[in-house]
């Protein structure tokens, strides 16, 4: 590598933007984005994802003129052809799974043709975007090498280090996590550990080989998967029993090493989405991963067993279920947090609408043109307390939502469900 770095960072979300503030504060960063009004709220200091320092964004903000100069600094672009000057490029894009539970590796691809039309002699691409393992040398290094007419680990080198941030998360953060770096010769995993090191205050792990890296990521969340997996058929099973999971739970847990998760809704763009990438590795590879798969089937099922112990506690409490109301809190995938993708709270809203339910949501994090978009949904804007509801659900447990006052509700005979045991015991009718 030449001693002047500059770095492209592919993808400005949840990953991407902390990484470009982060080494923009020790190199020339350009930042891409597809979505041109993501660029412009960035240039203007908002990050509606709430990731990022935006006062440190600001800061940190420089021209194309002051990028291509080699100072240091943060240039923020959606347009592909401003990535030109890099010898670094970083991809963070996202990697879903389509309807079928297949990976969705469209934007992936996209991204590395993009790279591949500006790539020079002796750059590096290195893929934050979780993946199966193989997939960044099977799948994006023939786009690289068939874009840019290069040639792979002669005139370019590749490498992998996964992204571990946690949407939400303040004390956890990029620079506070150990990372794991990769390289596809042992002279680039150097380099790219090395890289990583200068912002990285945890320190990093350098994997023997890509493949290790990518694999390394994606048990990290099947293994997260599976456990949750386990508690949440614990809490089927109690459910019939009459007994409380979280009280058996906390009784447990009074062992020293029993690992206590808990159980409740499993969304998000990791946790739901990258077992399903392992499985379509082992499946290719002829072996049918019983285990991940069977967490997968049971966390999936939580949202229809949700909706269901709800229309029986309304029935108990002398309720009409058809055309009854209910007020769902949360939509997005986690606690404060405003990403709403792949989020099973959905779930609920479509096994109850299947009742005849009328059913409200409310989530003061939520973008409402992204519920719109994404399920077809309208976002309550304030919460009505004339509306008397046949049930509220807590689906989600934003801070503002713990102390929202339910005692009116209690008094009106409204049956209050706690999908995330985040209440007092003497609010909830019942909970996961």
């Amino acid at each position: 590598m030449p001693d002047q770095k500059k770095i492209a960072v592919i993808g400005l979300g949840y990953v991407g933007l902390p990484l470009a503030i982060e080494f923009a504060k020790h190199f020339p960063v350009v930042g891409f984005d597809i979505k041109e009004s993501r660029v412009q709220q960035l240039i203007n200091g908002i990050d509606n994802t709430h990731e990022a320092d935006t006062s440190a964004l600001i800061k940190i903000l420089v021209s194309k003129e002051v990028f291509c100069s080699g100072n240091k600094g943060l240039f923020i672009t959606s347009d592909a052809k401003d990535i030109a000057p890099a010898n670094i490029f970083i991809v963070t894009v996202p990697t879903p799974i389509d309807r079928y539970n297949a990976p969705d590796l469209s934007f992936l691809l996209k991204a590395s043709e993009e790279v591949g039309v500006v790539l020079k002699q002796d750059d590096i691409v290195i893929y934050e975007s979780t993946v199966y393992p193989g997939c960044t040398e099977e799948e994006c290094v023939p786009v690289l090498e068939k874009t840019s007419g290069l040639t792979f680990n002669k005139d370019f080198f590749v490498g992998y280090s996964p992204e571990r941030i946690n949407p939400g998360d303040k004390i956890n953060t990029l620079t506070k996590i150990k990372k794991v770096t990769s390289g596809s010769t042992a002279a680039a995993a150097d380099e790219i550990d090395n890289l990583y090191k200068l912002i990285i205050e945890a320190g990093t792990h350098k994997a023997p080989g890509i493949k290790v890296a990518e694999a390394s990521k994606a048990i990290e969340n099947a293994q997260r998967d599976v456990n949750i997996s386990f508690m949440n058929e614990l809490a089927l099973i109690f459910d019939r029993i009459g007994i409380d999971t979280n009280d058996v739970l906390d009784a447990a847990a009074t062992k020293w090493n029993f690992l206590k998760f808990k159980p409740g809704l499993v969304g998000g763009h990791c946790i739901s989405v990258d077992p399903y990438y392992l499985a379509h590795k082992a499946v290719a590879l002829g072996y049918h991963p019983q285990v991940i798969l069977s967490g997968r089937q049971v966390n999936d099922s939580m949202g229809e067993f949700v909706a269901n112990k709800i229309v029986k506690l309304m029935i108990e409490k002398g309720h009409r279920v058809k055309a009854s109301k209910v007020l769902i809190m949360g939509i997005t995938f986690k606690e404060n947090c405003p990403d709403i993708r792949n989020s099973k709270v959905i779930d609920i809203v479509h096994e109850l609408e299947q009742f005849g339910v009328e059913v409200d949501i409310y989530d003061p994090m939520a973008s409402a043109d992204e519920a719109k978009k994404e399920f077809n949904i309208e976002l309550l804007k304030t919460i009505d307390s004339d509306i008397n509801y046949s049930a509220i659900v807590v689906a989600v447990p934003h801070a503002e939502f713990l102390n929202f006052n339910f005692k009116k509700y209690k008094e009106n005979n409204t049956v209050i469900f706690d999908a995330k045991a985040c209440l007092d015991r003497s609010i909830a009718d019942a909970r996961l």
